[in-house]
């Protein structure tokens, strides 16, 4: 990592803590559609037990619980955390769920093969190189069971703010404080190469609209 995507990193992080601290809860309580979508996928596939990487406070993390899924939430937000385990405590599920303080950067302190489903609602979308993309995608590679499903979210190069804003270099442009990496479709291929890539599916969400795909790909058995 070089000292500019350091210096990078280390904002972010700070930035997300005090988001979350200023607005608990900023993302609302209901899930968002593509959690949605992933909880069927992942039922139809007989998954058990789902990963989410960057779960912020807990929307879809919460929702996977109450479907009945043991959830394992990563964020490098503490904060955002903390307010998912107060959640879970309040609706019933705290057993079902699982959270741990992690940077995407750094390898998963998981087990090879130890989860049946991967979900991660715009966390390869945020300030990482595309090294450290293909470097998570490979962590979610060895951490999944054969057969098993990755449900991910990425704004891409057709969003409005793309190109826009303050330049980061990698095709990452920062607004109000949150850096984005968009995506082009090539990145989307290059990360599913050696899987079976089941769908890319173009959709808006939120003001602007933020527009993204929520790509679906499945680890060969």
């Amino acid at each position: 990592m070089s000292g500019h995507e350091r210096d990078l990193a280390e904002a972010q992080r700070e930035h997300w803590q005090r988001t979350y601290g200023s607005h608990p809860g900023m993302y609302g309580q209901e899930p968002s559609a593509p959690a949605r979508h992933a909880a069927t996928l992942f039922r139809a596939a007989g998954c058990r037990e789902v990963l989410e990487l960057g779960a912020g406070h807990g929307r879809d993390a919460l929702y996977f619980a109450r479907e009945g899924f043991d959830v394992r939430a990563t964020d490098f937000s503490a904060t955002g955390l903390d307010q998912l385990q107060r959640a879970a405590a309040d609706q019933g599920v705290a057993e079902r769920v699982t959270t741990l303080v992690h940077d995407i950067r750094e390898p998963l302190p998981l087990a090879d093969d130890s989860v049946d489903g991967v979900f991660a609602h715009m966390l390869l979308c945020m300030a990482l190189s595309t090294e450290e993309i293909q470097a998570a995608v490979d962590e979610v590679r060895r951490v999944l069971r054969p057969g098993g499903t990755f449900v991910h979210t990425v704004r891409h190069t057709g969003d409005a703010h793309y190109g826009t804003g303050v330049p980061h270099g990698d095709d990452i442009y920062e607004h109000g404080g949150f850096a984005v990496h968009f995506f082009p479709r090539h990145l989307v291929d290059r990360l599913a190469d050696g899987w079976i890539l089941d769908e890319v599916h173009s959709f808006e969400e939120g003001e602007l609209p933020r527009r993204l795909w929520r790509v679906t790909q499945t680890l060969p058995r």
